[in-house]
């Protein structure tokens, strides 16, 4: 809880629902722990065209040359925000390698769930 706060993901969708819809923003959740299953929805939107996706890939960032692979494909025609709830600059040495961030037009890293939010306005800003 200390790296991650308190709000559990129900209540954070809700917040990103609301926050979204005052912005006039239309968004789609999706959440898996499963490498494949996040690299398959990636490939399922990438001929979407100008459009934004905000992802906490979490450990994956350090790890994933699948999920790499998918977002340099989807950052082609559309635009990616990396989201990290903790500063993962701060932390353990081997977080410190990010695989995706070349790809992202903007990384918000320790902010809590408050980088979501951001990420949002940002998006609404462009």
């Amino acid at each position: 809880m200390e790296k991650y706060g308190e709000t559990d993901y129900t209540t954070l969708l809700k917040l990103l629902d609301n926050k979204a819809k005052a912005l006039d923003i239309e968004i789609e959740h999706f959440q898996s722990n499963v490498e494949g299953e996040l690299v398959n929805f990636i490939q399922s939107i990438h001929d979407s065209l100008d459009s934004w996706v905000v992802i906490n890939p979490g450990a994956f960032t350090h790890t994933s040359i699948a999920l790499r692979d998918a977002l340099n494909t989807l950052s082609a025609q559309n635009k990616i925000i990396e989201v990290h709830i903790s500063n993962i600059e701060e932390r353990e040495d081997y977080r410190k390698f990010n695989l995706i961030k070349e790809f992202c037009e903007i990384s918000i890293i320790g902010e809590g769930i408050e980088g979501y939010f951001q990420a949002l306005d940002y998006i609404n800003d462009k």
